[in-house]
């Protein structure tokens, strides 16, 4: 069997499938259950194109790995085919453990279970499936080899990660401002002292690329009403794991069922391969296929929030640089408390605060270097002559108010 295929990707165009350990990594029921998860989650609700998958998402993040190597070998830094490969597969399977709505799941059915620990448990499996061909990504991924370079391509500030899903992300929800220049950027890629650095001459598409981040923050990532789908699904998985806790039957796929009645710990997920088994079963359409029939659930609060939901009829939200007043929030409360006959505890569900970060730039870890024309190093933040870049390293932190519009 023919397993140099070659994919057409909407961004990219012609993308290779490199080998033939990768075109079955790909083929894994693990890589192919990214197809039915969706990249960017709720953002659809907003921008209707943003139906891209995080299968999209790692095949062009595996072809930006290609072309970068591709560029550090011509400038004469030596990658061995093993290590071409290892990168390959690291950048490859880097998001493999994203659950479905990643970031709701992350707060409720799998609370407090990172999905990059989830994705290193899952290419340990895979490599003993694999017989130990992956060791080497799987040190590369976690950071753990002497070519820091080559890690620094998988995860950093300026990694392939970012660089293909801000370009992937832009063009799917058609907001121009996340656009990036990523083939000027790769192009200035070099390494020194086996770090990555960015030759100066490429300085103002790191600039861009900085700023485009920040700006799609908050046009897209964080956008008020993408907030508003992700916290009413929070809301809605919630309510269901506490029905489900209490013994109530709940319709749903039997891999979700698992993750509703029982509550797992760190610890636990780690040391049995059960849990791991039911999470690599669970897709988007476990979850919205749920939520459509929950809509006629006997419990009034999952269904009014499942309702909501399908019929996007979202949250309003509030964002401001202070807390809300509290009288604010009482009052909205008890509002809604009286409108559904709510107890204290229930209207929480519908009336709630909580916080929200923005960091475009961290220059305390893997800071993006500028090799100057002296070949000394110099950090973005300072070799720019862009004042506000320096402010992207401040952590811009604002509080959110949700509650129903009928209020």
């Amino acid at each position: 069997m023919n397993k140099k295929k070659i994919i057409n990707d909407p961004v990219y165009g012609f993308i290779n499938i490199p080998s033939e350990v990768v075109f079955d990594l790909i083929s894994h029921p693990y890589f192919q259950r990214l197809r039915y998860i969706k990249q960017l989650g709720m953002t659809h609700l907003v921008y209707p194109g943003a139906l891209h998958t995080r299968f999209h998402h790692a095949l062009g993040a595996m072809h930006l790995m290609s072309l970068a190597i591709e560029v550090l070998r011509g400038k004469g830094h030596e990658i061995t085919v093993e290590e071409e490969e290892a990168a390959t597969i690291a950048i490859l399977l880097h998001d493999i453990g994203h659950g479905p709505f990643s970031h709701a799941l992350e707060h409720t059915l799998v609370n407090g279970i990172k999905h990059e620990d989830i994705s290193m448990f899952m290419m340990e499996k895979l490599n003993v499936e694999f017989e130990g061909r992956l060791t080497l990504a799987i040190n590369i991924f976690k950071g753990d080899y002497h070519k820091h370079f080559l890690p620094q391509l998988v995860s950093s500030q300026l990694d392939l990660d970012r660089m293909d899903y801000l370009n992937r992300d832009s063009f799917f929800t058609g907001v121009s401002e996340g656009v990036i220049s990523f083939d000027r950027i790769i192009k200035m890629f070099n390494v020194l002292d086996n770090q990555l650095v960015i030759e100066e001459k490429g300085i103002y598409s790191i600039e861009k690329f900085l700023i485009a981040r920040r700006l799609m923050y908050w046009q897209v990532y964080l956008h008020k009403t993408v907030i508003a789908g992700e916290m009413l699904l929070v809301k809605i998985l919630e309510r269901a794991k506490k029905l489900a806790s209490n013994g109530e039957i709940l319709f749903a796929t039997p891999a979700l069922q698992h993750f509703l009645k029982n509550d797992i710990a760190e610890i636990d997920f780690f040391s049995t391969e059960d849990h791991l088994l039911q999470f690599s079963k669970l897709d988007d359409q476990d979850i919205f296929a749920s939520v459509k029939v929950w809509v006629d659930h006997s419990d009034n609060i999952l269904s009014k929030l499942c309702a909501m939901l399908t019929q996007r009829n979202l949250y309003k939200v509030e964002i401001s640089n202070n807390e809300p007043y509290e009288n604010r929030v009482r009052d909205l409360r008890e509002r809604m408390a009286a409108f559904l006959n709510l107890n204290e505890t229930d209207v929480c569900y519908f009336v709630f605060t909580d916080i929200i970060r923005n960091r475009a730039y961290n220059a305390g870890i893997g800071n993006i270097n500028i090799l100057l024309k002296n070949n000394t190093i110099i950090d973005i933040a300072k070799a720019s002559d862009l004042s506000n870049l320096e402010s992207l390293d401040k952590t811009v932190k604002k509080h959110i108010l949700c509650y129903p519009r009928i209020i």
